[in-house]
């Protein structure tokens, strides 16, 4: 078993990042869920001869409360696995990593074809996408990489 002495910093603050974003995505999990409590007992009147029962809206809130809840322990999972160099924390976190990539670009390609400046979707989307080569780049270091082999 490795020993903190040896785990990389660059490790380190990845999972001091994923205990962070459990814990903002618990939290907004949370408000998603009391949101959907707030609703669910809420109607509007449109005229009249109608209303609009809201509490049938409140399931889309409320589902998503509990995926963030659910993606926030298991932030909480990987950043263990990396502060312990499990392998399989690496691994998860390439792959969140890579989709997060392809969302980036892929949302610069998509903001760009709609205003007409890809150049400008893509600066809007630069540092993410820096950011994310950065993280994928790090993990496949050879000191990295030998910090979470057995």
């Amino acid at each position: 078993m490795n020993s903190n002495t040896n785990r990389p910093i660059g490790v380190t603050i990845l999972a001091i990042l994923a205990i962070l974003g459990g814990i903002a995505l618990l939290i907004g999990g949370f408000f998603f869920i009391i949101f959907a409590g707030l609703l669910s007992g809420s109607s509007i009147e449109v005229n009249s001869n109608s209303s609009i029962d809201i509490a049938s809206l409140s399931v889309l809130p409320l589902i998503l409360g509990i995926i963030m809840i659910i993606i926030g322990i298991v932030y909480f999972a990987v950043s263990y696995g990396l502060l312990k160099g499990r392998g399989w924390a690496r691994i998860i976190t390439i792959i969140v990593t890579i989709i997060s990539l392809i969302v980036q670009i892929v949302s610069a390609i998509i903001i760009g074809l709609a205003s007409g400046s890809i150049e400008v979707a893509l600066v809007s989307h630069v540092i993410g996408i820096i950011i994310n080569g950065i993280i994928i780049f790090y993990l496949y270091r050879p000191h990295v990489r030998d910090y979470f082999k057995r």
